[in-house]
């Protein structure tokens, strides 16, 4: 189930300050485009919905700016579909993670814009914009198959399977680290940290690893993070699990680890910005820590199974550009745009009904780590989530560094009753949720 390979940093406050300003002089919900010079022919827009302010923009604003890298070299190539040049046009609104926000920023982006595809976070704000898609049939992409029920039927998951790939972290350490028997898990109260902690509760099983105490549940607008790690690590685990905490989270959480004298293995679903956790606590500390979310500069991409377009020379063009601000999501949502262009040259269309019927066409599409199945009836009551291989990362001397990729479908396969019970125990399983 697994495949061993041998062998960006930002100040955020400054980051949040840049984006509120401009916010400060965009419409409300900060309504703009992103265009790329026009090669003549029709503009196909695309909708960018996602949070580019507040305490999650760290999982949209880095997506959004990689999507304008991504609008420039395809657009400078030249788009034909269905025997018609087209350019590429991405039109964004924050929706700072708030429904009432997301919802009217769907509408905006429908009706007003005239897009043929939006791409979401996904999370909280998808229930607020289902009713949307739905009346108006567009298609809609999230980074969180936790959102997918058989009722979203125009919203697919084809980038991030989150929170399922993270049993592959666990899976590695199994593996790895044998020694390591116990752990804890702390993580926001919300549709992110829920789903992911059922996940690791269901992947620690599998791997023999003993969850020392129910996971501690913090609520999302917490700030002080000390007595959070204090009862974290009061049993002495050997693990402790960050879940899907936010970047805002994960790193004072860290620095309380440090701080607290924490010395066993942390793992977490993502270590945005990890560069500024480290200058925080200290190389040694961060050494080991693992995590989903690679750095782009890695030669493990450059594998023949990789479809995502050029990722070394993109990762250098992102950092160029945006200096110190890769993270998570700088690629996710170009490589969902990877996905959705050749459907649309194969559907011969830009209609968000044959883009999708094109899309799904023989059941498997090319994921950004290999081909991958159209998959999630038994999980998500619908098979619109693109899964096969997912990366594990880890911190080698202050860098991180792919060290396999875990086969997800297998473990699924082989662990199916634990995280069904896992999510049923949460409420996560879609036939619970409201």
């Amino acid at each position: 189930m697994f495949r061993n390979l041998l062998n960006g940093r930002i100040d955020r406050r400054r980051f949040l300050q840049s984006s509120a300003t401009l916010a400060a002089g965009a419409a409300v919900g900060s309504h703009f485009s992103t265009k790329a010079s026009a090669q003549g022919g029709k503009v196909v827009k695309i909708g960018f919905l996602a949070p580019l302010t507040g305490p999650v923009a760290a999982w949209g604003k880095p997506g959004l700016d990689g999507c304008s890298i991504w609008a420039e070299w395809v657009n400078s190539e030249g788009v034909e579909i269905g025997g018609e040049r087209y350019t590429i046009e991405f039109v964004s609104y924050d929706d700072e993670y708030d429904p009432t926000k997301a919802r009217t920023g769907a509408t905006q982006l429908i009706l007003e814009d005239e897009v043929k595809f939006i791409m979401m976070l996904g999370g909280d704000p998808w229930p607020a914009v289902q009713p949307v898609a739905e009346r108006t049939g567009m298609l809609v992409s999230t980074l969180l198959p936790s959102d997918l029920s058989p009722e979203t039927t125009t919203l697919i998951a084809p980038a991030e399977v989150h929170p399922i790939y993270n049993v592959t972290g666990v899976e590695w350490l199994a593996q790895n680290k044998p020694d390591l028997k116990t752990a804890v898990i702390c993580a926001q109260d919300d549709a992110l940290g829920l789903p992911s902690v059922a996940t690791y509760l269901a992947a620690f099983e599998a791997a023999g690893i003993e969850v020392l105490e129910a996971p501690q549940l913090f609520d999302p607008a917490t700030t002080d993070f000390a007595p959070v790690v204090t009862k974290l690590i009061a049993k002495n685990p050997q693990i402790v699990c960050l879940d899907t905490c936010y970047a805002d989270y994960v790193h004072p959480i860290c620095e309380q680890l440090f701080q607290q004298g924490y010395k066993g293995q942390i793992i977490s679903c993502t270590a945005d910005f990890y560069d500024k956790i480290i200058e925080k606590t200290s190389k040694e500390f961060m050494e080991g820590f693992v995590f989903q979310f690679p750095d782009f500069d890695d030669p493990a991409l450059n594998g023949e199974n990789i479809n995502f377009r050029r990722p070394n020379e993109f990762y250098e063009e992102y950092s160029r550009r945006f200096p110190g601000e890769w993270g998570a999501v700088s690629w996710e949502y170009a490589s969902v745009m990877d996905l959705w262009l050749d459907a649309a040259k194969k559907a011969g269309s830009v209609e968000p009904e044959d883009v999708l019927a094109a899309m799904k066409e023989g059941g498997v599409g090319k994921h950004a780590f290999g081909e991958a199945e159209w998959w999630g009836e038994d999980l998500f009551g619908i098979d619109n989530a693109l899964v096969g291989e997912w990366p594990v990362v880890v911190i080698e001397d202050g860098k991180a560094v792919i060290k396999g990729f875990g086969n997800i479908p297998a473990w699924y396969n082989q662990h199916r009753d634990l995280l069904i019970k896992s999510m049923e125990a949460l409420g996560q399983m879609y036939y619970q949720r409201g």
